[in-house]
């Protein structure tokens, strides 16, 4: 018997393509096109005077962080829980929270990590379709089962549901831990975050990697009652106790402090965003309503593949998923206005010429 009869096999996540050349419109991983806050910068900067802290171990606890958060959110901070990106909550949450007989249900169109997940820690998990309007179907989570997890809004669809849709299911599941994904709340969705005191069995999940411009350094955070995260940091502190860098500890306080900043750049993909909804609907494109940082489009005619091939071609670098249901559509992430008006006028003059 061979080695490699023992190992754990499994179809890894794909990510969106890093592209190695530059001078390209990169929008195909919903990447912030703002700079993180100026006191980030600043602190980047300082922090080379200091560089010889960089010898020493970061707080395990990460108590900085977490008193920063906890005043932010106005929140307790034993209901905090950091991770090195929203990546690593939801990891810990699966091998935490999911270890009964019965399936973890999400949706069949969402963040396919869940589904790798998963497969790794060998839980078992049933995919629920979402309807023929991409929305989730709140009956199919009212049932038995060994968790829930539900982005909101969800993604790639952009589609947001209200809090109290929410509530509805978490109402429902009180023996199970629901997730909450809110990796994209600040761009117009409604959080669940005031459900937190209400359950005792709700992890809601953010991360500094959209709106906060801060996906290079890998910060994530889990907001739940002082016994879930608990439980968290006991699995987390029987991996690795040292996760998070000293330098992303500081700069993602930071990051906290300059709230009219983090406001301006989140108004300003808002704003983008409903512009370039407008001008890809002169073109023929149908899209859901999204109130993310990203939109999900077709086009009436011309087939996705076509499209997502072209913008490669001009240096324009968009998200195409090969998947049955969604194989029609192009999640583009919202960019800067003057890379927006590019895509626009490169797709204009394509169509018009087809």
């Amino acid at each position: 018997m061979s080695w490699e009869s023992n190992v754990r096999k499994v179809v890894p996540y794909v990510p969106g393509e890093q592209p190695k050349v530059t001078n390209i419109i990169k929008l195909n991983t919903n990447e912030n096109p703002y700079p993180p806050a100026p006191g980030v910068a600043e602190a980047m900067k300082a922090y080379v005077k200091r560089s010889e802290e960089l010898r020493l171990y970061p707080s395990p606890t990460v108590e900085n962080l977490v008193k920063d958060l906890a005043e932010y959110y106005k929140l307790q901070e034993d209901q905090i829980f950091v991770g090195v990106g929203s990546d690593d909550v939801l990891a810990t949450a699966f091998l935490t929270f999911f270890n009964s007989k019965s399936p973890v249900l999400f949706p069949d169109i969402t963040y396919s990590f869940y589904e790798v997940w998963a497969q790794l820690y060998d839980i078992p998990y049933v995919k629920k379709p979402l309807n023929e309007d991409f929305r989730i179907i709140k009956e199919d989570y009212l049932g038995v089962n060994g968790g829930i997890v539900i982005t909101n809004p969800n993604a790639p669809t952009g589609i947001a549901e209200s809090r109290e849709w929410v509530e509805d299911i978490i109402r429902a599941n009180k023996d199970s831990v629901v997730i909450v994904d809110e990796a994209y709340v600040d761009f117009g969705g409604e959080s669940c975050l005031p459900l937190i005191d209400k359950y005792d069995n709700v992890l809601v999940v953010h991360t500094f990697s959209k709106s906060r411009s801060l996906a290079g350094l890998r910060v994530g955070v889990g907001m739940g009652s002082k016994k879930l995260i608990q439980y968290l940091n006991d699995v987390k502190f029987s991996i690795n106790s040292y996760t998070i860098n000293r330098p992303t500890l500081e700069y993602a306080s930071l990051s906290l402090k300059d709230e009219n900043y983090f406001r301006t750049c989140v108004d300003k993909i808002c704003a983008t965003r409903a512009w370039t909804m407008e001008e890809l609907r002169k073109l023929g494109f149908v899209m859901t309503d999204s109130k993310t940082n990203f939109l999900f489009a077709k086009h009436k005619e011309v087939p996705a593949e076509e499209l997502f091939e072209l913008l490669k071609t001009k240096g324009i670098y968009v998200r195409y998923f090969k998947a049955p249901r969604i194989n029609e559509y192009l999640r583009i992430t919202v960019g800067t206005q003057n890379e927006m008006e590019t895509l626009v006028n490169v797709l204009g003059d394509y169509l018009c010429k087809s």
